[in-house]
């Protein structure tokens, strides 16, 4: 799959995934807003229905004051000379004047003799009684809309006199408030407290506290009266509350980011694909040119050997037995390096790990190669400085490590310059064993100098295109280094040399 294929998909899924969760966001958002809403809305109705009611009950306990005085003054029942009860009604009208009525008690019809009986005619005496009671009937219509007022300004003058607890009973306001939320299905623990106009508490139950002096909801208590108190009330549980109504929706968020992340490491494992494909190819084409180029040499050199001529000539002979052997030993080296990953990516090479002296193993290596070097006109000079350099290490492999070093010192000279390689030993104050390998090539870029321990990773060369591999050594030298518990660091600067550094630590000494 090309990669602009692949960075295509990827835009269009990071799109689709960025705005499916902006959308679920948004959703969740607006359900927790609308479950709010709706919670204001119903704790809102209940503190306003609470409220109506104390008032209702204020009122009915001033009309039952009222009735019970009316009662008192109004009836007076006295015995009538007629041996019944007379009804006397006393009415004070609202000017002021006052008008007494008495109504003489009848004797029970229906026990006198029907034949005794008699029956008032319709004589000016009985209309007049019909008008009289007319008016008593509007007089005391007139007389109940003025008492009526007369209640209602003693609410308003006298309500605010009696006490609070008494006005608003706690009881009772928990009880109704409760109800009143149980109907609109709101069952959750609440807390309150009644105050003054003022905001001082006059009583709080259990569990009410303030949030910087601001409660969840307020509510008006007997607004039309002058000393006005206020219910606050508080809801300790309203947010697991509403988050318990939209929890549902929290799944589907958690599936979308799951799938997100398995997306995204999906994309990253597709690249890191693509790269070690590339990798793999351009290997297998250095592989092929790094190992046709000596079987070629050997092969053309073998066809000479067929011919007479070059057979009669003693110094031909040498000098192609001469290239043959250079030639094997080149196409050895190459195959070495191709086993040296591949026998530490099995992992299951045995390694033998022995005391050895590094000083020693590394003056050898540098009598091997220092004819290599001066090969090119160039030198290398060597500082063995180190005083204990006893480490335990497998020694071919750490022979391997110190001349892939020095080869790709003499690979990455400078063509105008002689190459100058250094080598040096130090123990460091940490107790370690340091070893400093130094050239004069070209250098490594800093954007290079991060990846050059990848395996398969080769820096660029510019026009150069004498220099052949793999892409190997250096992360053959970074794990075999990592396997012997050490470091290997690289300093560079573009066109100034590099310096690898590689600290070991040393063998402990055998108890005897």
């Amino acid at each position: 799959m090309k990669k602009s294929i692949i960075w295509l998909l990827t835009i269009v899924m990071s799109i689709t995934f960025g705005a499916l969760l902006y959308f679920q966001i948004m959703y969740l958002e607006n359900m927790v807003n609308m479950r709010d809403a709706q919670f204001s809305e119903i704790v809102m109705r209940s503190l306003s229905s609470t409220s109506s009611f104390l008032e209702k009950k204020e009122t009915l306990h001033f009309l039952e004051e009222d009735v019970n005085i009316i009662e008192s003054s109004i009836f007076d029942k006295s015995p009538a000379s007629s041996g019944g009860e007379n009804l006397r009604y006393t009415i004070e009208h609202p000017d002021g004047t006052v008008t007494k009525y008495t109504l003489a008690a009848e004797t029970d019809r229906s026990k006198q003799d029907p034949s005794k009986m008699t029956f008032p005619s319709p004589t000016g005496s009985v209309q007049s009684h019909y008008r009289d009671m007319q008016e008593v009937i509007r007089s005391q219509y007139l007389y109940q809309r003025e008492l009526l007022n007369e209640v209602i300004l003693s609410i308003l003058r006298d309500a605010g006199l009696r006490p609070v607890f008494e006005r608003a009973d706690s009881t009772v306001i928990k009880n109704y408030l409760a109800s009143e939320l149980a109907s609109y299905g709101l069952d959750v623990p609440f807390a309150f407290a009644v105050t003054s106009a003022k905001g001082a508490i006059i009583y709080a139950t259990d569990g009410y506290e303030e949030n910087d002096g601001k409660p969840q909801y307020s509510q008006v208590l007997f607004p039309n009266t002058d000393n006005q108190l206020r219910l606050n009330v508080e809801f300790p549980t309203k947010s697991s509350y509403i988050f318990s109504s939209v929890r549902f929706i929290i799944p589907t968020l958690a599936f979308t980011l799951i799938l997100l992340v398995i997306f995204l490491y999906t994309i990253i494992l597709a690249f890191r694909q693509k790269k070690l494909t590339e990798m793999k190819t351009d290997f297998i084409n250095n592989m092929t040119h790094e190992l046709k180029t000596p079987i070629s040499t050997i092969s053309l050199a073998a066809q000479m050997l067929n011919d007479d001529s070059v057979r009669k000539s003693p110094s031909s002979l040498k000098h192609l037995s001469q290239v043959i052997g250079d030639e094997s030993k080149r196409l050895r080296f190459q195959v070495e390096k191709v086993l040296q990953m591949s026998v530490f990516d099995n992992s299951g090479s045995a390694l033998k790990f022995t005391d050895i002296d590094a000083n020693m193993i590394i003056q050898n290596v540098v009598n091997t190669f220092k004819i290599k070097v001066e090969k090119y006109g160039g030198s290398i000079t060597t500082n063995l400085n180190a005083e204990d350099s006893v480490v335990n290490v497998d020694e071919m492999h750490f022979t391997n490590i110190i001349y892939n070093l020095l080869d790709n010192a003499v690979k990455y000279m400078k063509e105008d310059e002689e190459p100058k390689l250094s080598i040096s030993t130090r123990n460091t104050e940490a107790g370690k064993f340091e070893i400093r390998i130094a050239d004069n090539g070209i250098g490594i870029k800093k954007e290079d100098l991060k990846r050059i321990f990848e395996k398969f990773y080769r820096v660029s060369t510019g026009n150069r295109h004498d220099v052949k591999g793999f892409g190997l050594g250096l992360a053959y030298v970074k794990k075999m280094v990592t396997i012997f518990d050490g470091a290997i660091n690289a300093e560079s600067e573009l066109g100034k040399g590099s310096t690898f550094i590689i600290t070991l630590p040393l063998s402990k000494p055998s108890e005897s």
